[in-house]
């Protein structure tokens, strides 16, 4: 995903970078909350989840397409609005669920394995979901746009002097709800409980009777839920997909994860805000050629000065 580079001079410029960054921190943020969810319980980092949000990405393409052949031409209205419900019904089950099988067939015998293990298993299935994103997408970029027009891309309101279109709006609104359930779910739930209770001691809440297996299954379906609302906030947005992307923004959002506070689920929200602003500023003002430098520049600073991110605490080594 390029820098959405702004047009425009003095306050236009400024108000164009700020919706950008704004829009963009909230893709990243949508796709962090899956890896702080996971690692919060369970201490992996899941490498394999930009990967997973990749897909899909593919699976909203691969059902937008079916839509287009079965009803003709798709424009904004009743049909389209039908079409976002059934791809916010589908794709995030499809993500969730094929998470829980790699959780099984992967993660899961590892459970016990030293931590490097799992981490180096984790790479090894970035690269499986990349190959069959390979297969599924095909070497070239797919454009949604090419099959059919699901967001208006009319303006809404006025921020500054830059218009907030209705693709824009569409990714602000979801990341919101989604952190306040997300919060709900995890403090607030006997699910919630069992997970704050096997991330602080696997073993004690075995003792306790909670089948942390289901809840370490439940955090993976949740987390691959998440991937699959961002793929498709993502493609409804940029409207262009490619079987690398998965990398590019699943690096980013590791990064507002760690940035945020790893596990910290305010934070991962925080993180990709405060990235959405750098990746937007920084292309815009460098002509997209100090983004990258840039990013990892504040992370590594923030890491020296605050290790455990914006609103991470620290905590004992589990022994």
């Amino acid at each position: 995903m390029q820098p959405i580079l702004a047009d425009g001079n003095g306050g236009a410029l400024f108000w164009e970078l700020l919706v950008n960054g704004l829009v963009m921190g909230s893709l990243f943020a949508l796709i962090a909350l899956g890896y702080s969810l996971v690692y919060g319980i369970i201490e992996l980092v899941n490498f394999a989840h930009g990967d997973l949000f990749m897909l899909g990405a593919a699976m909203t393409y691969t059902l937008t397409a079916l839509a287009v052949s079965w009803f003709g031409t798709v424009t904004p209205g009743g049909m389209s609005f039908a079409i976002v419900l059934g791809l916010l019904l589908i794709v995030p089950f499809f993500c969730g669920g094929a998470n829980i099988l790699i959780d099984r067939a992967v993660y899961r015998p590892l459970r016990r394995a030293p931590r490097l293990v799992p981490l180096v298993s984790a790479l090894g299935v970035s690269f499986v979901l990349v190959n069959i994103g390979q297969l599924w997408i095909g070497t070239s970029p797919l454009s949604l746009e090419n099959k059919a027009q699901l967001v208006s891309d009319d303006s809404l309101i006025q921020m500054g002097e830059v218009p907030l279109k209705w693709k824009d709006a569409v990714v602000l609104i979801t990341v919101v709800p989604v952190m306040v359930g997300l919060t709900w779910l995890v403090k607030f739930t006997r699910l919630g409980k069992a997970m704050r209770a096997t991330a602080q001691n696997l073993v004690a809440a075995q003792l306790m009777g909670i089948g942390v297996e289901r809840v370490i299954a439940s955090t993976f379906f949740v987390g691959g839920y998440l991937a699959g609302l961002a793929a498709v906030v993502y493609t409804l947005k940029i409207g262009r997909i490619e079987y690398q992307m998965g990398f590019q923004n699943g690096l980013y959002a590791f990064t507002a994860a760690v940035v945020g506070g790893i596990g910290n689920i305010p934070g991962a929200v925080l993180g990709g805000l405060l990235l959405g602003f750098i990746y937007s500023f920084g292309g815009g003002y460098s002509q997209g050629n100090w983004v990258d430098a840039l990013i990892f520049g504040v992370l590594i600073v923030l890491l020296i000065f605050r290790p455990t991110g914006l609103l991470g605490s620290r905590s004992r080594e589990k022994v």
